[in-house]
């Protein structure tokens, strides 16, 4: 029996949903590129997925184009189909993929915008570690820091995902997959100071398992550290737009400066694919020129 393109894309953000644990923002877009493709689908009569051929993904991508989409969106539009095909021919819901001679368009990955370290080095210094909030806020900005950490995995650490003794936190990143991330002396000494005096504090007797938590005895959310992160680099006189993944950039980029293997810098970052930490590798590049530039008497 033949399967509507309704029920095969439904299918396949169950798959993406529940088997490999995408969040929710991830799982939203491939259902906003999919309905797009399935809207244009109306319009060629086409409703079963195994009627689906070459042509008209070749027309659908005409269209994007037509729309003046942007290359990386067009890009990400065609990563959604072909997921979808590659899932319902694995699933043997349809004989071939459509999508298998498919280019994606080529477009330019842009380098990461990072701090330089005196620039980070008057942001960790914004917080009044001599205030409850303070304290915290300092244990937070030196464990995104030191770890890489995104910033949805910082603010649902738990107290016991962290192990001072041993220098190391555990986090659950994308895909659902664990990982291990070192701690920095500086990151544990905050963490230490802050669970013994200022998270107390803060929480008044309640009882919640965040590690970082706000005066109202619940977890630290995203928009909170977003807003707390802006006054601070507003305070340090930084003058680039700063976001929590700017502090993961400059993190990666500060290692792979100074040496640090690859393949360790992608597992800190928990990154599936060794070809998106490849990217700081440019940006080491950039800094050894610069370096080359400066020290070498012929350069």
């Amino acid at each position: 029996m033949a399967l509507s393109l309704d029920s095969a894309i439904d299918l396949f953000l169950d798959h993406v949903k529940i088997e490999r644990g995408l969040a929710r923002n991830s799982v939203e877009a491939y259902a906003r590129d999919l309905a797009k493709f399935r809207q244009f689908l109306d319009g060629e009569g086409v409703d079963d997925a195994d009627r689906i051929e070459p042509r008209h993904l070749l027309k659908f991508i005409d269209r994007l184009c037509r729309a003046k989409l942007a290359a990386r969106s067009q890009a990400r539009n065609l990563v959604a189909l072909r997921q979808l095909f590659k899932h319902l021919r694995a699933e043997r819901h349809i004989a071939r993929d459509p999508t298998e001679e498919l280019e994606l368009p080529r477009i330019g990955r842009p380098l990461p915008v990072t701090l330089t370290l005196r620039e980070v080095e008057d942001l960790l210094s914004q917080p009044r570690i001599e205030t409850a909030r303070g304290l915290r806020d300092a244990a937070m900005l030196e464990t995104l820091y030191a770890t890489g950490l995104r910033v949805s995995e910082l603010v649902k650490l738990r107290q016991i995902d962290v192990n001072l003794d041993e220098q190391f936190l555990s986090t659950v990143g994308k895909g659902r997959k664990q990982r291990l991330v070192p701690l920095g002396g500086r990151a544990k000494d905050r963490i230490k100071d802050y669970l013994a005096s200022a998270r107390p504090q803060l929480l008044h007797g309640r009882d919640c398992p965040s590690l970082f938590v706000t005066h109202l005895g619940r977890g630290m959310t995203r928009q909170g550290f977003w807003k707390l992160l802006g006054g601070y680099a507003r305070a340090a006189g930084i003058r680039k737009r700063l976001s929590p993944h700017k502090l993961r950039h400059s993190f990666a980029t500060h290692l792979v400066e100074r040496g640090a293997d690859l393949r360790a810098v992608q597992a800190m970052l928990g990154h599936a694919d060794i070809g998106t930490t490849q990217i700081y590798t440019h940006v080491s590049r950039d800094h050894l020129t610069a370096v080359v530039k400066k020290h070498h008497p012929r350069a």
